[in-house]
């Protein structure tokens, strides 16, 4: 099979496309030949060591130190189960999955051997497998941020910075979900955009006065981007307000835990893939409240492309790769 490896960070010309043995699966694996993956900014970061700051020496230390100790990245999966280990229950040959790899990574290739635990399910059949790609690193994030961090609650006022990209346009559309009104603040190209996934008001992040000018304005703001200073941002949240940062610096690492008045308070980390949340991102599709938003799409062979997409920080939603297309 054909597999990309990264041999150093630092720029695509890092990139190599390269001929790998076809993986078998072990007892309780599968094997997935994938039909659609992405590039993520998660996997852009580790690439090219594009990280928050003070960031650079955890990521060293927990993927590798002059490269990728595991050199195919790439997270994100939609395909076909071809091959079972032995004691496979949840899935046959020919089911269509989409899921993720996780730590794991290995995504950025034809075929890819995951646990039948792990965070795969069967794909909806209302998506396609480019639309099933473009899923899982967004919806996964947005989901655990607003569930779990955030605690976002029916009738509660949500801004969403960052509203166009792959983690905020589902932030927007599970937030609306949940019953929040949805304000998203992305550029006035994508206001369209982000109004038809839901979003009841729209802020130009270029405008004048922004998001947080207002006081005591939101009860939750998830944060993909992370420029604003902390202050106005904290200012921003009205009394028990919770700030998710999804991306943010180690400044704002060891800031959150610092108490802050009226209750308010800041959350950050990293998503965990899971099974649970993948078949609750499956039944946000089914139920017609999620769905896919791609930004364009490349072939294997043309990756580095890709990655240079991902690196504009301009993308609206995900940038997928179609393996069967190189």
């Amino acid at each position: 099979m054909r597999a990309v490896i990264c041999r150093a960070y630092g720029g695509t010309e890092h990139l190599e496309i390269v001929e790998r043995a076809l993986p078998e699966p072990g007892p309780g694996e599968i094997r997935v030949r994938l039909c659609a993956g992405s590039v993520s900014a998660g996997d852009w970061r580790i690439r090219s060591l594009s990280v928050p700051a003070g960031y650079g020496l955890v990521v060293r230390l927990a993927f590798g130190w002059s490269g990728p100790r595991q050199p195919v990245l790439g997270t994100v999966f939609s395909g076909i189960v071809e091959a079972v280990g032995e004691g496979v229950t949840r899935f046959a040959p020919h089911d269509e999955v989409f899921g993720s790899t996780g730590m794991k990574m290995g995504a950025h290739a034809e075929a890819v051997v995951l646990s039948e635990a792990g965070a795969v399910v069967h794909k909806p059949h209302v998506l396609s497998h480019a639309q099933a790609a473009a899923l899982p690193f967004g919806a996964s994030t947005a989901l655990q941020f607003l569930r779990d961090k955030g605690r976002l609650r029916s009738g509660e006022r949500l801004c969403v910075v960052g509203a166009s990209g792959a983690v905020g346009t589902a932030a927007v559309q599970i937030g609306r979900a949940m019953g929040a009104h949805v304000t998203a603040v992305c550029s006035a190209a994508n206001a369209d955009l982000v109004r038809d996934l839901g979003a009841r008001e729209v802020i130009a992040h270029d405008e004048d006065e922004g998001p947080f000018a207002v006081p005591d304005r939101f009860d939750v703001i998830l944060d993909t981007i992370g420029r604003a200073p902390m202050r106005d941002r904290i200012r921003a949240l009205a009394p028990k307000g919770r700030l998710l940062v999804v991306s943010g610096g180690m400044s704002d690492a060891l800031r959150a835990p610092l108490p802050r008045a009226g209750g308010r308070r800041v959350k950050g980390g990293v998503a965990q893939e899971s099974r649970a949340d993948m078949e609750e991102i499956a039944r946000l599709v089914e139920a017609g409240d999620l769905r896919a938003v791609i930004d364009s799409r490349y072939a294997l062979s043309d990756i580095a492309r890709a990655y240079d997409r991902v690196a504009t920080g301009r993308k609206r939603g995900a940038v997928v790769l179609d393996p069967d297309e190189g």
